[in-house]
């Protein structure tokens, strides 16, 4: 069985560095475009293709992630972005646009495509119908339990990479639109303003508070740790770590400890936890811990509603304070540098540690047991909890760790000289080989060429990334050897042998097809309903009214998380791209992101009747979509907007109903805004503060063919 991927983030070269040099076998990083994490540093031409011949060179793979959503005018410099780390030589790119999953996919055969997590693939289904079109590998959500991810992967062929630790999201990866439809930066272009991870209030109907803690969304991070033996077990091919907006010491640490875990249990059959690293990593950044979803996590192991920020580790407690100047006794050891938060009843106090003293003398240095004096911006009081936010001699550890550079690739050598015949060195690193002829060797008329004298120009291979596992030397005992000779040769080898390592991927551009049908243009309203009684109320009459339960008068609208679709699927509306592998003639949901017309255009050809568009999307970019998809195809789409109601912001496995055991509350946001919360399908549902409010007849004239009120909330 072959050995499980560590994959590990890479928000900068700095930590795509630190990443290598803690072990990780793949790196995921984004280029300056078409990136999920547009605030992260990230990668620009230049250094994309240094960041790859780095990697590759030591065997560490690069997947490059391109999972934002594509609009129409973008998708010429997409293409273009795409040759470009394909000519390059990238490992594989990561993807969320379901149309320019297929433009690629038959664009660029040659090319691996992993399906993002915003992909929103949580069911066997989803997998089945991705495999069917020649993904490689799905980043299933987060959400997804060992068990699921057990059943997909004995009915399945293709690979699964599966979060194991870092940042989650509350809500179902690229089902969330909160961000996008409250503050205009949407989670599916790149910008996220991380709208979960602010206060609000939680109301009941009779307008009561009921959370003591000010951040009910916000959740502690992944740790699963724990989890790596059975992953590996199942088959998972990839373990990955969050965290593409982390510092270069949290890449290091995470993933160091991780590599010690999964090593360990290769070779002992456990899981060993480092606690003194994962105490380290704590200090550099955590939301205390959470095994998440994976392991079934309750409703009450999931948040963290004191704090969406780092937790930092408590080193002391506040023993005195006298006009600007407190006195701490700590737990553990501190040095000048660090940063510290005092915790007190009514708000933090934050310290940056340049001095401090102890017994009236200034030191570099605490240790546990020490009481230290120092300057204080604010006031402070006895018995306020001190944390430690970060911690410079952990910095400066890891510094000298990634400076180092100890990665190296293990190489066999072996070099042969003989009277009268050409030199040889042959070199390997398990996979690749390489020979290098040298000159005819002559005897030796004084001093012959000593065993040793060959060893020590061989090994002179420091400078590289190479290390001998094996070298052999075997020269005639008469034999004159010029030493300038051997280093050369070793030079051609290394150069050799480096080429090798620097694999190119096969690269062919084809031409893009696809077969679609034309649907006539057409004027037509829509509804949505909660049950099947409600349809009889309705004040007008609908060409089609969706509802959640089934009647003769409606379609089926079914859940966007299921676990299992019905066989035969026909004639329903779904939220999720897995319905598309046991149906067809069903129409899509909102929640697909339906953002251009290549993936108007995909599902259409995969058996969609009728596509509902992105929220994120203007009436102009509407225009835009209509008019390409007909100047592409030469053919008209059947697509539906949903001009009016309360648009679902977020869908979560979390439930904030569950967890206040009430099914009518909202969330009360900072301007007192209210968001309905709703428990449907063992789900929760957040709704808008606002009613959506986009009925417009120049929507039928620009070519949509629906219009949908949703009544649902």
């Amino acid at each position: 069985m072959e050995k499980i991927e560590l994959l590990a983030p890479a928000g900068n070269m700095e930590c795509l560095r630190a990443a290598v040099m803690a072990g990780a076998d793949a790196v995921y990083l984004a280029g300056n475009r078409f990136g999920a994490r547009a605030f992260s540093k990230n990668f620009s031409d230049e250094e994309i293709i240094e960041a790859i011949n780095y990697c590759h060179l030591l065997g560490v793979k690069v997947y490059i992630t391109v999972n934002t959503l594509i609009y129409d005018d973008e998708v010429d410099s997409f293409l273009d972005y795409i040759e470009f780390i394909h000519k390059n030589n990238v490992d594989a790119i990561i993807i969320q646009d379901l149309g320019m999953f297929d433009l690629v996919r038959k664009t660029f055969p040659r090319l691996e495509i992993h399906a993002s997590t915003q992909m929103h693939i949580h069911n066997l289904d989803g997998v089945k119908l991705m495999e069917d079109l020649g993904m490689m590998r799905v980043v299933l959500a987060r959400e997804t339990s060992i068990d699921m991810i057990e059943e997909i992967k004995r009915n399945s062929q293709v690979e699964l990479e599966i979060f194991v630790h870092g940042a989650l999201c509350i809500s179902y990866s690229g089902q969330c639109l909160m961000s996008s439809l409250i503050g205009g930066r949407s989670g599916n272009r790149g910008t996220c303003a991380g709208s979960c991870r602010l206060k609000y209030d939680v109301i009941n109907n009779d307008g009561k508070k009921l959370n003591k803690d000010d951040y009910p969304l916000s959740t502690k991070d992944l740790n699963s740790l724990e989890s790596i033996g059975k992953l590996i077990d199942i088959g998972v091919s990839s373990l990955k770590i969050e965290g593409r907006m982390k510092s270069k010491e949290y890449v290091y640490m995470v993933v160091s400890l991780y590599r010690e875990a999964i090593d360990s249990y290769y070779r002992y059959g456990k899981v060993l936890i480092n606690n003194e690293k994962l105490m380290k990593l704590k200090k550099i950044f955590n939301r205390e811990y959470t095994k998440g979803f994976l392991n079934n996590a309750l409703n009450d192991e999931i948040i963290n509603g004191y704090r969406p920020n780092h937790m930092g580790v408590q080193i002391g407690r506040i023993v005195d304070y006298n006009k600007g100047i407190a006195k701490i006794k700590l737990s553990d050891n501190l040095v000048i540098g660090s940063g510290l938060r005092v915790i007190g009843k009514d708000k933090d106090v934050g310290i940056n540690v340049n001095d401090f003293y102890i017994d009236g003398k200034i030191v570099k240095e605490g240790k546990a047991g020490d009481t230290i004096s120092i300057k204080v911006n604010d006031h402070v009081y006895i018995g306020d909890k001190v944390v430690i936010t970060l911690d410079k001699k952990i910095n400066n550890q890891i510094e000298e760790e990634i400076k180092k550079n100890l990665r190296r690739v293990k190489i066999n050598g072996k070099f042969i000289a003989r009277v009268n015949e050409k030199m040889r060195l042959l070199i390997d690193d398990g996979v690749n080989q390489v020979e290098v002829l040298g000159i005819i060797t002559e005897k030796a008329l004084n001093k012959p060429t000593l065993d040793r004298d060959v060893y020590d120009k061989l090994n002179k291979i420091g400078d590289t990334v190479y290390e001998y596992d094996n070298l052999v030397v075997e020269i005639d005992d008469n034999v004159f050897i010029p030493l300038k000779e051997i280093n050369e040769m070793r030079r051609q080898a290394v150069d050799l042998l480096n080429q090798k390592r620097l694999y190119k991927k096969e690269y062919i551009k084809e031409e893009y097809k696809i077969s679609l049908k034309d649907y006539p243009r057409e004027r037509k309203l829509t509804c949505l309903v909660n049950k099947k009684e409600d349809i009889d109320k309705l004040d007008r009459k609908y060409d089609t009214i969706y509802c959640y339960e089934v009647s003769d008068k409606s379609v089926l609208k079914l859940p966007r998380v299921i676990q299992k679709y019905p066989d035969n699927l026909r004639g329903v509306l779904v939220g999720d791209i897995g319905a598309f592998y046991k149906g067809k003639d069903i129409d899509t949901d909102f929640s697909l992101n339906v953002v251009n017309s290549y993936t108007v255009a995909f599902l259409h050809s995969i058996g969609a009747r009728k596509i509902t568009l992105s929220y994120e999307l203007t009436n102009e970019q509407i225009k835009n979509l209509i008019r390409n998809y007909y100047n592409r195809y030469g053919v008209h789409p059947n697509t539906e907007v949903i001009v009016s109601g309360y648009e679902e912001v977020m869908i979560s496995k979390f439930s904030l109903n569950k967890y206040y055991h009430d099914n009518d509350i909202c969330l009360r946001d900072m301007f007192g805004n209210l968001y309905k919360v709703v428990n449907r399908d063992d789900l929760m549902y957040i709704y808008n503060y606002k009613k959506r409010d986009n009925y417009r007849e120049e929507l039928y004239d620009i070519g949509v063919n629906s219009l949908r009120i949703n009544m649902d909330r």
